[in-house]
């Protein structure tokens, strides 16, 4: 087991622009090695409150921060067209210096519904993003582009602005077809758990030698009750069960399912407060998985109660020297 990366997730559901520019630099500053940033048209509940263009938030943060950043996740199928997403990825990856990875995923309802497009069933989503994947792979390498495919359409296309070097598509994929999917087309894996079943079948499905990347919240503080009930208000959401995330369709139909999950789930779920050891221990199955670069988000870093510069300086000082030691 060797010890992987470690980044920061730019949450775009919670922090306003200029926040997540802010926490950008501190992310460099505190020893961080990479980003990974939400690409949502909604939050997943009006306790979230922000969703900024993640488009417009990368140029910012490119500008200010020299870690590589990858979206976790855009989808390219059905909110944006991938010939739209092609040319925003390649501008990222100027913008950049090439330190951009395009992380793509089959999406949800929640963000992809709300231009009146029915919203297809998971099979069906899995092959729009194969589709897509290609659409975008053949407009980035310059050229005028034509393609007539089963869900897509580009006439007369070229992008002009384009990196020097190829940009990495990594895809998130939940299931066997999915990974199966994942593992023939995709450059890297993108999870938000230490599944080893699921980065087997990514593997096992081409993908042997390709790098897999995670990401997950935490929510320091000083009292760890008062990090327990942030964390459940803001993001009581992640212990929604099943295939729920990918089919409701506002958030507060999320609020409305949220209330069924305990306070308890949230709090054996997370890292919560000042302790360190449940830090360490947070991040201990995503490095024992084999993952390659892991990446920790801040929950509630916006609250009253809450020093967001504190998350930054704790994990510099305390944590992530421990985390290096793993492996």
């Amino acid at each position: 087991m060797s010890t992987p990366k470690i980044g920061y997730f730019l949450s775009c559901e919670e922090y306003t622009p200029a926040e997540l520019v802010q926490q950008a630099r501190w992310a460099e500053e505190a020893g961080f090695e990479s980003l990974w940033i939400s690409d949502h048209f909604h939050p997943w509940n009006d306790e979230q409150g922000q969703s900024p263009f993640v488009w417009s938030v990368i140029g910012a943060v490119s500008q200010v921060c020299s870690l590589p950043v990858i979206t976790a996740v855009t989808c390219p199928t059905v909110r944006i067209h991938p010939a739209i997403v092609a040319q925003a990825a390649a501008t990222s990856a100027v913008l950049t210096g090439g330190k951009f990875v395009l992380g793509v995923g089959s999406g949800e309802a929640l963000n992809e519904h709300v231009t009146g497009e029915r919203w297809p069933d998971a099979t069906v989503r899995i092959d729009m993003l194969e589709e897509a994947i290609d659409v975008l792979r053949t407009l980035w390498k310059g050229g005028f582009v034509d393609h007539h495919g089963e869900y897509y359409t580009v006439e007369n296309a070229r992008i002009y602005t384009l990196p020097d070097d190829p940009i990495p598509v990594y895809v998130s994929a939940f299931g066997p077809k999915a990974a199966d999917m994942a593992g023939r087309v995709a450059d890297g894996l993108v999870t938000t758990m230490p599944d080893t079943d699921s980065i087997r079948a990514f593997r096992e499905s081409g993908g042997e030698g390709k790098p897999v990347q995670a990401g997950y919240k935490v929510c320091w503080g000083t009292d760890d009750e008062t990090c327990i009930d942030t964390a459940h208000r803001i993001w009581g959401n992640s212990g929604v069960p099943g295939e729920l995330s990918q089919v409701l369709p506002s958030p507060r139909h999320f609020e409305q399912v949220t209330a069924l999950v305990p306070r308890e789930t949230t709090r054996d779920s997370i890292a919560y407060g000042s302790e360190v050891e449940r830090h360490v221990e947070a991040f201990r199955p995503f490095a024992e998985a084999g993952i390659d670069v892991v990446h920790v988000s801040q929950m509630g870093g916006r609250e009253e109660n809450s020093n967001a510069e504190g998350f930054f300086e704790f994990y510099r000082d305390r944590v992530l020297p421990r985390l290096r030691e793993i492996g």
